[in-house]
């Protein structure tokens, strides 16, 4: 796909191909990562940023979906500031501000706690929305 075809297509399309493309455990790793993300959230918005980012945002990014040659990352714009119980968060674990799940090949995730982070993400970036509206 060319440049200005890619620009035309929905972000969710967008995401759709990066999945298709990948076509090994990363494409199905991602895929599942996006439909936990929609039943966390269903009102979740999807972007495609940076150049082929997949982004999901509630009132602001909530996470990015990054695909590497051995990993799949979930780096969460406010993770530091989010409870992490099942200590999910595993990468970018230095800064004050983002936390990443980083998963292998191989590598299953606690789904409901996964999902318990998409919530709190939404329920954080919903909070500073309505303390700005104030």
């Amino acid at each position: 796909m060319d440049q200005a075809s890619s620009e035309t297509e929905s972000p969710s399309r967008q995401i759709d191909k990066r999945i298709e493309d990948l076509a090994d455990w990363r494409g199905e790793t991602l895929a599942r990562l996006r439909a936990l993300v929609k039943e966390a959230d269903p009102e979740v918005v999807e972007e495609w940023k940076w150049r082929g980012v997949p982004v999901w945002e509630h009132d602001g990014i909530i996470c990015t979906g990054e695909t590497y040659k051995a990993v799949v990352k979930l780096t969460f714009a406010k993770g530091a500031s989010l409870d992490d119980p099942a200590g999910l968060f595993n990468s970018s674990l230095e800064g004050n501000t983002r936390r990443a799940i980083d998963l292998h090949a191989g590598e299953a995730i606690n789904e409901e706690a996964f999902k318990a982070l998409i919530r709190a993400a939404v329920s954080l970036n919903s909070a500073a929305r309505a303390k700005k509206k104030r």
